[in-house]
C-alpha cells in the first residue's frame, strides 16, 4: 500500500463503478458538481478540470495507463481499464472484493492496517467524489461550517467512513440518515401523499476545521475548507469558547443525549432500508449509528 493507491482506492469507495470482465476491467469514478459556480463565483467545471490534472499526475504512474476524462455539466468522469492479473488492480480487485459499485462496496478490513497518511489520503479521495462544502451548510451560527459526505443507498459503508474518521481522530458531527424517523420524523410528507420523501442519501456532517487533516484534492473544495475553517474557528474565539471544547467531540462524549420522541412511521420496513435495521423505530440519529457500528 502506498498513498496513492490508497488516494484511488478512496475515490472508488465514494463514487466508483467496476465492470469486470473475463480478462479485463474497466474502472469509472464520478465527480459530481452540485452547481456550476463555486463559493468564489468561479466555474466549478474549470476548477474540476485543472485539479484533474493533479490527479491524473498522482494515479498514472501508479496504474501505468492513461486516464481518460469525460466532463459534462452536472459531472466528470474519470475511467481507466486493465487485465485483471496486473498488480495494480489485482490490489484494487482485492480491497472492493465482489462490488461492483460504491452502493454494494465495504471498506476492507485490512484498510485499518493503513499507516495513518494512507487512512487520511483513502478519506481525501473519498470526499472529492462525495464531498460538499458550501456557506449554507453552516450550523445555527452562520460561521458554524460544516462539510457533507453524501453517500447514496449504502448504510454500512457511512459506518466504515465515520469508524475510518475516527481512527485518525475525526469526530462525526452529526449523520443525517436516509431514515423515516429522521427524514419525516413527524410524518408530514407522508400525510401530504409522498411516502417515499425520505429515500434520499446518506449526509455524514463534519466541523470544516476538523476535516482540515484530509482536506480536499479538488481545488475549488480545498479553498472553500480553508477559509470556511478560518472562519469557523475565528467566530468561535469571538464568543470567548474553546475551539476544541466545541468542534473536537465524538458524540459519545456528549454530556447529554438529546432525544426528542419520534411518532412510528408506516416506512419503518421497507426494503429500502439496510436488513440490519429494517422494522426498528428511532429516536436520534445516534441509535443509528450505534446499530451500524459507528459507536464508542
Amino acid at each position: 500500500m502506498n498513498n496513492e493507491m490508497a488516494y484511488l482506492l478512496g475515490m472508488i469507495f465514494g463514487n466508483g463503478e467496476m465492470q469486470r470482465g473475463l480478462t479485463e476491467t474497466t474502472v469509472s469514478v464520478e465527480i459530481p458538481h452540485k452547481k456550476l459556480e463555486t463559493e468564489f463565483s468561479k466555474d466549478v467545471r474549470i476548477y474540476v478540470k485543472a485539479s484533474i490534472a493533479d490527479i491524473q499526475a498522482v494515479i498514472e504512474p501508479l496504474i501505468v495507463t492513461p486516464i481518460h476524462f469525460i466532463q459534462n455539466p452536472n459531472v466528470t468522469v474519470l475511467s481507466f481499464r486493465k487485465t485483471n492479473d496486473d498488480y495494480s488492480m489485482r490490489e484494487i480487485l482485492r480491497y472492493t472484493g465482489s462490488a461492483s459499485s460504491h452502493e454494494n462496496i465495504r471498506i476492507h478490513p485490512d484498510v485499518r492496517s493503513f499507516s495513518k497518511d494512507e487512512r487520511l489520503q483513502l478519506l481525501k479521495g473519498f470526499a472529492d467524489v462525495t464531498g460538499y462544502i458550501r456557506r449554507s451548510n453552516y450550523f445555527f451560527d452562520k460561521f458554524m461550517h460544516r462539510i457533507y459526505l453524501e453517500v447514496p443507498h449504502n448504510w454500512e459503508l457511512v459506518a466504515d467512513i465515520c469508524n475510518l474518521l475516527k481512527s485518525v481522530d475525526i469526530p462525526v458531527q452529526t449523520i443525517d440518515w436516509a431514515h423515516p424517523n429522521m427524514r419525516d420524523p413527524r410524518l408530514v410528507k407522508y400525510n401530504q401523499g409522498y411516502p417515499s420523501f425520505w429515500k434520499k442519501e446518506h449526509q455524514i456532517k463534519i466541523w470544516a476545521n476538523e476535516f482540515l487533516p484530509v482536506s480536499f484534492a479538488v481545488l475549488h473544495k480545498r479553498e472553500a475548507l480553508d477559509q470556511f475553517s478560518n472562519e469557523l474557528e475565528n467566530g468561535l474565539k469571538r464568543t470567548g469558547k474553546r475551539i476544541e471544547e466545541i468542534t473536537h467531540k465524538f458524540y459519545w462524549e456528549a454530556t447529554r443525549d438529546v432525544k426528542r420522541p419520534k411518532p412510528s412511521h408506516p416506512c419503518e420496513n421497507d426494503s429500502f432500508i439496510t436488513a440490519t435495521i429494517r422494522g426498528k423505530h428511532y429516536h436520534s440519529w445516534r441509535e443509528i449509528a450505534r446499530d451500524l457500528g459507528y459507536k464508542e
